[in-house]
């Protein structure tokens, strides 16, 4: 069953909410694997969340699944900076991108879930939903790509305009 037009509905009303209600579009100006923006990676990892989930036909909440995507990340400083760094980033980002997260939105338990433990198996405690599983698997699955795949803009240009999504 393609309910991708399902997804992608939702995916606007979410996006669109993030973009004009909160900081979310200040990660446009964060790094976050290789020259690939913290914005454009959540969007990334949202979009394949959704192709995962209706690829292999799993029963979701597309909306908390779109917006722990989004926000999984929502950490907002460059860990690049070796001026300021914050150890551990691996470990702690996701505490910090509740915490960000949870001051702007009333989440729910799967969008708190997804943001948490989406850095499993580096931290050591598994997501409690499915939601949060697929997220953690799209968000290895892209970091991979844009850290060692090629024509990555091509692509991410390609889901921008199948979402309807202007980058500015």
């Amino acid at each position: 069953m393609n309910r991708i037009p399902e997804f992608i509905r939702d995916f606007s009303e979410v996006i669109n909410e993030l973009n004009n209600k909160s900081r979310f579009p200040l990660t446009k100006e964060f790094i976050q694997h290789g020259d690939i923006s913290v914005y454009e990676h959540c969007i990334f990892v949202a979009y394949m969340s959704c192709q995962i989930a209706n690829k292999l036909n799993i029963k979701v909440d597309k909306r908390s699944l779109i917006r722990g995507a989004l926000l999984h990340d929502y950490f907002l400083y460059d860990w690049h900076d070796k001026n300021k760094p914050i150890k551990l980033h691996g470990f702690r980002h996701p505490k910090i991108a509740l915490r960000n997260a949870s001051e702007e939105f009333d989440l729910n338990e799967k969008e708190k879930d997804i943001i948490l433990h989406h850095m499993f198996p580096l931290n050591p405690i598994p997501p409690a939903s499915k939601e949060a599983w697929i997220i953690c698997l799209a968000d290895k699955i892209c970091a991979t790509r844009e850290t060692f795949g090629s024509q990555l803009y091509k692509q991410i240009s390609s889901i921008y305009r199948h979402l309807g999504i202007i980058y500015d």
